[in-house]
């Protein structure tokens, strides 16, 4: 393969990585090159990215290399972030939410093992919404984060407690994950929870 579609590659696979990253090792394993190749590919497209000035810039966190949006634009992230029109849940936030309703505390894998997806992403909006929030550390290998939800989850839909919720039978068939997630909404409220309703 030329250089030019090891890179391309590379950028794709920091893009699946999310913020995990990835280290140059991982990423040799993968393309099936020499890290040491690799790693000139990553500077050559740190470089790149300056010079053609991109959105984006590949960063390197304690020996991984992740993308990463420039500070720069920090502040067109915020009105994104607080912009109306992006300001209800999508379903996989919806369906994250759900589940830690549910089966809290509990971590990003066993998550991403009901949703059969990655979920990083959709936790990290709920987190940012105050919506669930980290309540310790699972004790097996690596100590996982474990989630539930907040006080705020529960005002937003005006439950006394987490014994209010509708039966859990909405885990029974993984199949039906995104029509029972909207189904539990729908009992709970009957409208959209966008994140200008949430205190």
């Amino acid at each position: 393969m030329d250089f030019p579609t090891l890179k391309s590659i590379i950028e794709g696979l920091l893009f699946l990585a999310g913020d995990e990253g990835l280290t140059a090792k991982q990423i040799a394993e993968v393309v099936e090159h020499r890290p040491e190749l690799v790693t000139d590919a990553l500077e050559e497209m740190k470089e790149d990215f300056v010079r053609e000035k991109r959105g984006i810039q590949v960063v390197q966190i304690a020996g991984s290399y992740q993308l990463a949006t420039l500070p720069d634009h920090a502040p067109y992230f915020e009105r994104l972030a607080y912009s109306p029109s992006r300001s209800s849940l999508s379903q996989a936030a919806l369906e994250t939410l759900a589940i830690v309703a549910y089966r809290q505390p509990i971590t990003r894998v066993e998550i991403e093992e009901i949703r059969g997806v990655k979920s990083e992403r959709a936790i990290q909006t709920l987190v940012n919404k105050d919506l669930i929030e980290e309540t310790g550390r699972a004790e097996a290998i690596g100590r996982p984060i474990l989630y539930g939800t907040t006080k705020s989850f529960l005002d937003y839909f005006g439950l006394p407690n987490l014994q209010a919720l509708p039966e859990p039978a909405i885990f029974e068939d993984a199949d039906n994950l995104e029509e029972e997630t909207q189904l539990l909404f729908e009992k709970l409220d009957g409208r959209q929870l966008t994140f200008d309703d949430v205190p």
